[in-house]
């Protein structure tokens, strides 16, 4: 057996090195699209990001970082190969989990043979490379996100209770729990989904120390479930909440300083358990004293979130939900933010309200008083609904969106509904759950892992986008329709064929483990299981989702390819009693070698390398190079503002221009942050202060016209208004069934100008200055969020001293009806006092010169090259590239510039080729400007293709 642990080492090792180059060579050099570019700021500079915190991901971006050597744009790289490292690992330890469980079942018929030998590998083998070439993980392996991280962590521990379980018998075995316990206090600072391996893990402990039973099994499974309880919903948020608790009653009401009770709550908990060591040893309880270290060392990894308080309290320019102190670490851990969504009893997604309770009141630390005072009392913030519409299980809750409400009645075949007041039946609530939950946001998933993938669109549950496929014509055909001569958008790179093998070979494995031991069966369905269908149970998704979410289910793929593993060895076996076991084991090998992970990596690679694509760091350029010096700009998403979060701090790009994300803008603590000077950039110019719009406050401000008070039919200085607005005074205020509320009394606002002051500070150029008016403008709107009364603020107080811009790709709702005063100049529209009316639904009008400048000489695309890949979110972004360039050339043909507007056309031509970027509806504009430019010829071009 020596040469089998030998062996088994090395080829562990050369498959660890196999994906470590593969994972390398194909990953991004740079921030990708969504969270990434946050992830990567904020561990690069150890700063912090949205919650729930990922505190040991960036204590580990920021050591890979450092290997960048000072040279910024090499960190996102350094970042993401600490990902494909991650990544790497894990296709390590499922590699050895393989042949642990293959080397059980070989001996639970007899001594390991030469060839069984050679089998086990080969289970190993063609497992883990299945996995490395899976779509999924091999996603999240070539970017700088938590998810191959926690993929890591999830297969160590099940590696790890697998190592206990071959050594249980011996001394000192529970070692590996003590080691399971840190790894899993570990991976609560990267993401909570490694939490869910704990049912396995239970299972294990269960069937190697007790004999099995229908009721220990049941126990057993009660157990794990309480034990994953209490680590979820006790320990993380208790620890927490406890020291809240110590130190509100230290500070409120004994009037100790502030941070006395969290240290007199640690003291105690380290005290108590220290005694809890001593009396266990003492007593020989060695259960109890295992399960005291499991806790130490679950809060010792647990501990990482210390990083969130100390570098929220330096004040990071990116300080997302301040958690300063225990009480807003808790508010930070628990997501309040985000809100929560009912589980097992809730209301529907039309259920009328019909009260609401009182919540927790909010608490902050004021410096002043000394002491934490409320900042909202919560009072009626809990919705109740009437009960007619409530049920078990709720899977259509969501009303947020009319387009949510629309795709619940799709998917659950609500057929007639126009007043909305149909209650659901449990039986419609059952067929969403089914087919949209259960089907399209994991069954669907998964077969694109094993099966196959239709292409990279997203899809919605149409026959053309993101479905599953086969490869198999009739089966294809029969589920999507005919499949043969196929337009080139839709059999783009994304499209993967894998026949079924992969599938079917795990499938193979999975009978095969159940017939040989079901034990180890039954372990690895639990893993399956909790990191699948119990993560679509507990996140209750509404439909449509803003991106595919098939990275959050990369765990339960990975136990899959334990059976994929475990299919070569039941394959070998069937051979191996009608030929000569040697060759069946070199020819079994050889055959699952090419014919899964084979096949997955002939198909899969071209949509999963991402070497040599900068497009998120080119666009986040883009929309900062679009903005004038000194700039303010609101943005809106992820992928407006994370990049440009990323290009600022990273690589210090524009670091003078102030991005302001309108969804955090709701928050007091990102309303702080805007308020402090970061980098190069000055602080908003807010007037409120910080009574004015603490939480509680001004959350909502409702718009009521009153005519006693002023002429609602005339425009009204926007000063004006928002001095009404911040007024404390109860005669600016309107009885409400919560109490008294502010509220702005117009619809119809102006802002007004100094023409000399605007020519001399750049805003309008001397020969427009005859075209400055005041800005009026009216917002046809029951009210305002926090987010646009700290707009309308902003620009009450701005006095246009600063450039103020609004992201293209923000939206109607964000320009708050401003859009008779934008002036294109990029990808950003800027506010100037030039009325200009929309005409063919364009919005603002268009400074040629500032805006040629931008785009010849500021602007970055780099996706001429054929082999690099544009996956959708890319290709959604030359659309507005497509866009702005051709009104930019439209603009120049009108002002007799005919040479500059086909300058302008060439370079988005060239920039945006069509055998990089196919051409879509967009190119038709481009193509119209070069004919009403003189240039029939190039048009011609476009339109025959």
């Amino acid at each position: 057996m020596k040469i089998y642990k030998k062996l088994n080492n090395i080829i562990g090792w050369i498959i660890f090195t196999i994906a470590t180059v593969v994972y390398i060579i194909t990953s991004e050099p740079t921030a990708s699209f969504w969270d990434c570019g946050e992830y990567i700021a904020t561990a690069y500079k150890l700063q912090v990001g949205h919650p729930p915190g990922a505190p040991l991901f960036q204590l580990l971006g920021r050591f890979f970082s450092l290997f960048a050597f000072g040279d910024t744009s090499l960190v996102a790289r350094m970042i993401n190969t600490m990902s494909a490292l991650s990544s790497s690992f894990t296709i390590l330890f499922l590699f050895w989990s393989i042949t642990i469980l293959a080397k059980k079942i070989v001996l639970a018929s007899g001594e390991i043979t030469k060839a069984k030998m050679y089998a086990i590998f080969g289970s190993g083998i063609v497992g883990a490379l299945a996995f490395t070439f899976s779509d999924s993980f091999w996603f999240s392996a070539v970017e700088g996100e938590v998810y191959a991280m926690s993929s890591f962590f999830t297969a160590i521990v099940f590696w790890a209770i697998l190592k206990w379980e071959e050594t249980a018998d011996q001394d000192h075995s529970y070692r590996w729990l003590i080691l399971i316990a840190y790894l899993i206090g570990l991976s609560i600072g990267v993401h909570l989904l490694n939490l869910l391996a704990i049912p396995a893990i239970t299972f294990v402990y269960y069937f190697k120390k007790y004999k099995p039973t229908k009721k220990g099994i049941f126990i057993t499974l009660i157990i794990s479930f309480i034990i994953l309880t209490v680590i979820m919903y006790i320990i993380i948020p208790w620890i927490v909440q406890l020291a809240g608790l110590f130190e509100r009653f230290f500070v409120n009401a004994i009037g100790l300083p502030f941070n006395t009770g969290t240290i007199i709550y640690f003291i105690l908990l380290i005290s108590g358990i220290i005694w809890g060591l001593i009396y266990t040893k003492k007593h020989k309880k060695v259960i109890l004293n295992t399960i005291i270290l499991g806790f130490i060392f679950i809060l010792i990894g647990y501990s990482s979130f210390f990083l969130l308080i100390i570098r929220s309290n330096a004040n990071t320019p990116i300080d997302e939900n301040n958690p300063e102190d225990a009480i807003s670490l808790l508010a930070y851990l628990n997501r309040e933010q985000y809100g929560d969504w009912p589980l097992l009893h809730g209301q529907y997604y039309n259920a009328p309200l019909v009260d609401r309770k009182d919540g927790n009141p909010v608490y902050i630390k004021d410096k002043e008083k000394g002491k934490y005072v409320i900042s909202d009392d919560r009072k009626n913030t809990i919705p109740v609904y009437d009960s007619r519409y409530e049920t078990i299980f709720p899977r259509m809750w969501s009303s947020t969106e009319t387009i949510y409400v629309d795709d619940y009645k799709r998917w659950a075949g609500i057929k007639r509904d126009p007043d909305n007041k149909h209650i659901p039946t449990f039986g419609e609530n059952l067929r969403f759950f089914f087919k949209y939950q259960l089907g399209h946001m994991y069954l669907r998933y998964f077969m694109w892992n094993f099966a196959g993938r239709q292409n990279d669109i997203q899809g919605r549950g149409g026959l053309l986008k993101g479905n599953w496929i086969s490869g198999i014509n009739f089966i294809d055909e029969w589920r999507l329709g005919p499949q043969n001569n196929l337009p080139e958008s839709m059999e783009n790179k994304g499209r993967n064929k894998f026949y079924f093998l992969p599938l079917i070979l795990g499938l193979i494995g999975l009978f095969y483990q159940f017939n040989k031991n079901y034990k180890d069966g039954i372990v690895v369905s639990l893993l399956f299981i909790m990191t699948g269908i119990a993560i679509v149970i507990y996140l209750n998704q509404y439909s449509p989702q803003p991106r595919e979410r098939d990275y959050a289910y990369a765990a339960t793929f990975y136990a899959f390819a334990i059976w994929i593993g475990l299919g070569v060895l039941s394959i070998f076996n069937f051979f191996a009693k009608r030929f000569k076991p040697k060759i069946s084991a070199f020819v079994t090998i050889l055959i699952c070698l090419i014919l899964v992970p084979g096949i997955m990596v002939k198909d899969g690679w071209d949509d999963h390398d991402r070497s040599g694509r900068y497009t998120a760091l080119q666009v986040a350029k883009n929309y900062l190079n679009s903005c004038a010096q000194n700039a303010i700009l609101f943005t809106n998403g992820d992928n407006d503002t994370f990049p440009l979060w990323y290009a600022q701090e990273v690589e210090g790009i524009r670091t003078d221009v102030r991005v302001a994300n309108m969804s955090l803008l709701n928050t007091d603590w990102y309303i702080d942050q805007l308020k402090r000077k970061a980098y190069d950039s000055d602080p908003v110019p807010f007037s409120l202060t910080k009574d004015k719009y603490i939480q509680g406050t001004r959350n909502y401000v409702p718009i009521i016209e009153n005519d006693k008070l002023l002429d609602i039919n005339e425009f009204h200085d926007l000063k004006d208004i928002m001095a009404f607005v911040a007024s404390d005074n109860p005669g600016s205020k309107f009885n409400s069934q919560v109490g008294l509320l502010n509220y702005i009394p117009t619809k119809k606002f102006k802002i007004s100008v100094d023409s000399s002051t605007l020519v001399e500070n750049g805003t309008v150029p001397l020969e427009l200055a005859d075209k400055i008016v005041p800005v009026e403008w009216t917002l046809n709107r029951g009210g305002v969020q926090k987010n646009h009364l700290m707009v309308l603020d902003l620009l009450a107080t701005n006095d246009w001293k600063r450039p103020v811009y609004f992201a293209i790709t923000t939206g109607n709702d964000v320009y708050i009806n401003l859009m008779d005063y934008f002036q294109l100049e990029g990808m950003a529209y800027r506010l100037v006092p030039i009325k200009t009316k929309r005409t063919n639904g364009q919005i603002g009008r268009i400074n040629t010169d500032v805006m040629y400048d931008n785009l010849m000489n500021k602007f970055y695309v780099g996706m001429q090259d054929q082999n690099i890949y544009l996956n959708e979110d890319n290709i959604r972004m030359t659309m507005n590239l497509r866009n702005i360039y051709t009104r930019l050339a439209d603009e120049l043909i009108i002002e007799a510039k005919k040479d500059s507007a086909i300058a302008v056309l060439n370079r988005c031509i060239e920039l945006m080729p069509d055998e990089t970027v196919r051409y879509n509806y967009f190119v038709l504009p481009i193509a119209e400007s070069y004919y009403k430019a003189g240039e029939a010829e190039k048009a011609n071009e476009i339109v025959l293709r």
